[in-house]
């Protein structure tokens, strides 16, 4: 009887530390499964708010140095997906961006945090802007946890440069996926 409840306690401890463990993970108040108006491009035959989603994330590795958020629509029809959203040097101790810190001219995103261009040619966030009956795209936001303080690019760098560093520079990420389509009209 005293090895079953031996095994029972070890097995409960084993579980415990294998699948209780709190992870890194990215969350929002304004974004579900589905995007909106809210998040849509305005620009490109779009006519949304283009307003950057509330993001927030908690238990970052031990070593985190900064933080960056990338958008990315993988669905794009462009051979290369879309990139709607690059943000990086964000300092270790913030955990959130407030909704609209993608619009550059409102300064709410954290002091020293880098927006660089996206696929729309410009700095900031860029919404959902599908083709029109094109069906769902998915719009992957990823946090990603940083070995370094700062990637030392600049908000003129593109994507592939800025995923270049990331790839080199991540000690984990966490994602979240929209979706959205936009109708024939």
């Amino acid at each position: 009887m005293k090895k079953i409840n031996a095994f029972l306690v070890l097995f409960v401890l084993i579980t415990t530390a294998t699948f209780g463990q709190n992870t890194f993970t990215l969350t929002s108040t304004d974004l579900g499964g589905q995007a909106t108006k809210a998040q849509e491009f305005s620009g490109f035959g779009c006519t949304g708010n283009n307003a950057s989603p509330q993001l927030s994330w908690k238990n970052a590795p031990d070593g985190t140095k900064s933080f960056a958020i990338t958008m990315y629509d993988p669905d794009a029809p462009t051979g290369s997906g879309w990139w709607h959203w690059i943000v990086f040097d964000i300092p270790a101790n913030v955990n959130e961006l407030v909704t609209k810190a993608g619009n550059i001219s409102l300064n709410l995103a954290p002091k020293g945090s880098i927006q660089s261009i996206t696929d729309y040619g410009s700095a900031g966030y860029g919404g959902p802007c599908p083709p029109e009956g094109h069906g769902l795209h998915q719009y992957i936001i990823t946090v990603y946890a940083l070995k370094t303080d700062s990637l030392g690019l600049t908000k003129d760098t593109n994507a592939a440069v800025v995923g270049y560093y990331l790839w080199n520079n991540t000690l984990a990420k966490a994602s979240i996926v929209a979706y959205y389509q936009r109708e024939k009209q």
